[in-house]
């Protein structure tokens, strides 16, 4: 009865925001600042095929952070089924203190706090702040403003996090004022602005405002159950795509005998032009993880992982082929 009720009413928290935002950032910001003797469970939602986040998260953390990826595509689609099981599986494994929910850039906020309701009501889980990171400088591009998720994502917000504040022009910050006060019933939304995902763990004890309700609106095809853990081909890679919301993604899985040369790796991806790059590779120098958004690249030195993995998200088709070529030229013994 014990272990049963320690899985009953999880603080749960939604981190949302759109490609490239830093949400990676702030939730490994938050892990590393994590009470240390409390286990915290991550459901992490990507756009692309290829899990990439869990080992960017896992890193030094093993025992008390545990992670569970839902690729392919927005969790909540087909009922929620994709989410729900995940979410089951990653409750009895971890037994958490608390959860964080990151849904991918392109996926549907408003739809992933819906398929929580039965969660709720049960007493699973107990539902505090969402957080929306955003770019405060993308407000000035109609692009952003006029694209639906990005809207949702700000309309769900219990708190606004203006997050790279270090970049920002004089007048970015007054223009996403002036658009928060111009989304929904126009209630004037907290708003926090911060570098670096510095999330505070504070901001994340408010009880959420959503209103829990029954049924689920979200119509859209199911997303393909595939296994990122399925054997590699003889050749020890494999490339998988997907595509939607007016977006691209390519990713690759390589087998952990394919070592990348750290120098040639770096030069590929630092020129590359690309809307957002995710990986996490073995090289001769180690293993390092690669987090880029336009012309922002991080590098981030990690303990270990099992495999290489990159994941590319675009709104515009690239030449697939010719980018997989671009990384067997990087390995180390290419």
């Amino acid at each position: 009865m014990a272990d049963k009720e320690r899985i009953r009413e999880v603080p749960t928290n939604v981190i949302t925001g759109f490609l490239g935002v830093g949400k990676t950032t702030a939730i490994r910001h938050l892990l590393e600042n994590k009470p240390a003797d409390e286990r915290w469970a991550v459901l992490v939602n990507e756009f692309g095929e290829v899990g990439v986040d869990g080992a960017l998260f896992e890193s030094g953390k093993k025992g008390t952070v545990y992670i569970r990826e839902v690729p392919g595509g927005c969790m909540c689609c087909a009922a929620g089924l994709p989410m729900q099981v995940a979410l089951n599986q990653l409750l009895a494994s971890a037994r958490p203190h608390r959860l964080l929910i990151e849904p991918t850039g392109l996926g549907h906020p408003h739809e992933v706090l819906m398929a929580l309701s039965e969660a709720v009501r049960n007493g699973v889980l107990d539902l505090r702040s969402t957080l929306t990171l955003v770019d405060a400088g993308c407000i000035a591009e109609e692009r952003y403003r006029y694209n639906e998720t990005f809207r949702q994502q700000l309309e769900v917000a219990d708190l606004v996090v203006a997050n790279k504040s270090d970049l920002y022009g004089p007048q970015d910050l007054e223009n996403l004022h002036r658009f928060l006060s111009c989304l929904g019933n126009g209630a004037v939304k907290p708003l926090q602005a911060v570098e670096q995902g510095r999330i505070k763990i504070d901001w994340l004890q408010t009880p959420s405002n959503f209103q829990i309700a029954s049924g689920h609106q979200h119509q859209q095809p199911a997303l393909q159950s595939l296994d990122t853990q399925e054997p590699l081909p003889e050749c020890g890679y494999i490339r998988l795509e997907n595509s939607g919301e007016g977006y691209h993604s390519c990713g690759w899985r390589f087998a952990p005998g394919h070592v990348f040369d750290y120098e040639r790796l770096f030069s590929l991806i630092s020129g590359a032009e690309i809307e957002r790059m995710k990986g996490v590779f073995i090289s001769e120098q180690g293993v390092f993880g690669f987090n880029k958004a336009g012309q922002v690249l991080t590098v981030l030195e990690l303990d270990d992982t099992m495999e290489s993995r990159i994941e590319i998200i675009d709104c515009k088709q690239r030449d697939w082929d010719g980018m997989e070529s671009s990384w067997i030229g990087a390995l180390a013994d290419g």
